[in-house]
């Protein structure tokens, strides 16, 4: 049996009836310091629940899979050290062994998928990274967005990645990916990216109406949602590129590899912008976190 625990606030939305956003860890643990992940993390449940929705934050704490935090979990989690960052392959291991760990998109849509979630706002997925053809490096998150039925709203697939590949992977298996209101697909801290977006969607209502014809067609997988981020938080691409194009390059002469590639490339991006990369990701988290509620609420008024 699966150990899990809902916070008072999600128990009561599940009995209610209610809208219900799922939400990640890894941005409290691996993403910022303390306190401002923890300032960042209420900042996004407070816009969740200002959109009409409730805000489900989810860990491992303990052995225990919690859907919802309650304050002092977040605290605690927000200042914890040595906390595992979870994907698929090791969510379960978490579990058995007693330990804590934050969750990836991939183990976010696990445990949402068991929660009957059906929305979950990130910053951006996990993709295909540069060089993946000799490293073999794709994140889990493409594959789980192929057999998770979750629909996930990020500003698109993180800059630092090959996003064309990545898009690639993704019509490989099967998973709509759907700007919102634009025809070219988001650039996480840039609105817009040379490619097209292979949907386009301008309102919640159908993303949500998509969402439920695909589990009635009997399709296995979710959505992505590529969600712009607002024009007064965005980086433009040309002002990045030499930036990311130097952090990779760094990277590569530290010997970085696996899972610490993206959070070291996020760091010296951090470095490089002089603190702007970090302001324009809590921007766009915070932005998806209101739109994925206006989805949620809407799949509630169809079901």
């Amino acid at each position: 049996m699966i150990p899990i625990t809902y916070s008072s606030e999600v128990a009561q939305a599940r009995r209610d009836g209610a809208a219900i956003v799922a939400l990640e860890s890894t941005i409290i643990t691996h993403g910022m310091p303390y306190p401002q992940n923890i300032e960042v993390a209420r900042a996004v449940e407070t816009d969740v629940r200002e959109a009409g929705a409730v805000p489900a934050t989810i860990a491992v704490l303990d052995g225990t899979l919690h859907v919802g935090l309650e304050e002092d979990q977040l605290s605690m989690l927000g200042q914890a050290k040595g906390v595992a960052k979870l994907s698929r392959a090791d969510m379960a291991a978490c579990l058995a062994t007693g330990g804590t760990g934050a969750t990836t998109v991939a183990a976010t849509m696990i445990a949402a998928r068991l929660a009957g979630i059906s929305v979950f706002a990130t910053g951006g997925i996990g993709g295909v990274h540069k060089g993946a053809e000799d490293s073999f490096d794709i994140s889990a998150d493409l594959l789980e967005l192929a057999q998770t039925a979750v629909t996930v709203v990020a500003a698109g697939a993180k800059a630092i990645l090959d996003v064309e590949k990545t898009l690639e992977v993704l019509e490989t298996q099967g998973v709509p990916v759907i700007a919102v209101g634009q025809d070219s697909f988001p650039a996480f801290w840039s609105r817009e990216s040379a490619l097209a977006a292979p949907l386009r969607m301008d309102n919640p209502a159908d993303i949500a109406r998509a969402h439920l014809l695909r589990t009635e067609l009997g399709l296995p997988g979710g959505q992505l949602v590529a969600n712009p981020i607002p024009k007064d938080a965005e980086i433009p691409a040309a002002t990045l590129a030499p930036i990311i194009a130097t952090a990779q390059s760094d990277a590569i002469q530290a010997g970085i590899t696996g899972k610490g590639v993206t959070p070291y490339l996020l760091q010296r991006i951090f470095e490089l912008t002089k603190g702007q990369s970090l302001e324009a990701n809590i921007a766009l988290v915070r932005n998806n976190a209101r739109f994925a509620a206006q989805i949620a609420r809407e799949l509630r008024t169809l079901t």
